[in-house]
């Protein structure tokens, strides 16, 4: 982006690891103006970005800080969590975390900053959802969680097509991050995509990064699997 053309600015969730910060970290090199919203500490130190420490599965945190956030040209909303159980020894409370993080608080940004991208005739919103939404043993809950996400990304982009904005979904296959680690998920072994590898989180901020510029304005609506092969027999 050129020094005299405006810096746009995006506010990205789950900035502090992860596919969220490699999206921040994409972003910055693009020119953008970073907001980054997590509840961990910020692990980015430039100008360009600013850190809001955020529980993002507390509704009233989410929407006053939420109602503070202005001119904002676009929405990535990252942050998220696996909780894994089969059916029969579902965790309620896991679900309800879950639900609150992937959907709720999707709802509430969405909700408190699209329609400024609407008046100004400009917007970028992407969730980043998950291959997993098609269904997979033991992930029953978050799998509904993230078909959730693709539903209202639809419905929002019909919405505000006509404006200007565009409302998509990335859903990564298994990814690099420390997620995999994460004991929550014990028994539950990431499925190596036909590619041989896993995704790799700069891999998926790219497609983001491309999804938010002038050049995707006419893509909205879609659920883009980034997955190595792994849908392919689907």
């Amino acid at each position: 982006m050129s020094n005299d053309a405006k810096q746009l600015h995006a506010v990205v969730t789950g900035s502090s690891g992860g596919i969220g910060k490699a999206i921040c970290e994409e972003l910055l090199t693009a020119g953008w103006r970073i907001t980054g919203v997590d509840l961990s500490p910020a692990t980015i130190e430039q100008s360009a970005f600013t850190h809001q420490a955020l529980d993002l599965s507390h509704q009233q945190q989410t929407s006053t800080v939420a109602a503070g956030l202005v001119h904002v040209d676009a929405l990535v909303h990252a942050a998220g969590v696996l909780r894994v159980a089969p059916i029969g020894k579902l965790d309620a409370k896991a679900g309800e975390l879950m639900w609150k993080l992937h959907v709720d608080a999707a709802s509430l940004l969405a909700d408190a900053l699209v329609p400024s991208m609407v008046e100004r005739g400009f917007g970028r919103v992407v969730f980043i959802g998950s291959r997993v939404a098609q269904g997979l043993p033991g992930r029953g809950q978050y799998a509904a969680t993230k078909a959730a996400v693709i539903a209202m990304a639809r419905s929002w982009a019909v919405e505000v097509a006509p404006n200007g904005v565009t409302v998509n979904v990335v859903s990564p296959g298994a990814t690099a991050t420390p997620m995999l680690k994460d004991p929550a998920r014990a028994g539950s072994a990431p499925r190596m995509p036909p590619m041989g590898r896993l995704v790799e989180p700069h891999e998926i901020a790219s497609l983001v990064t491309y999804l938010l510029s002038p050049a995707a304005a006419a893509i909205t609506g879609q659920n883009l699997n980034i997955c190595g092969g792994s849908s392919l027999s689907q």
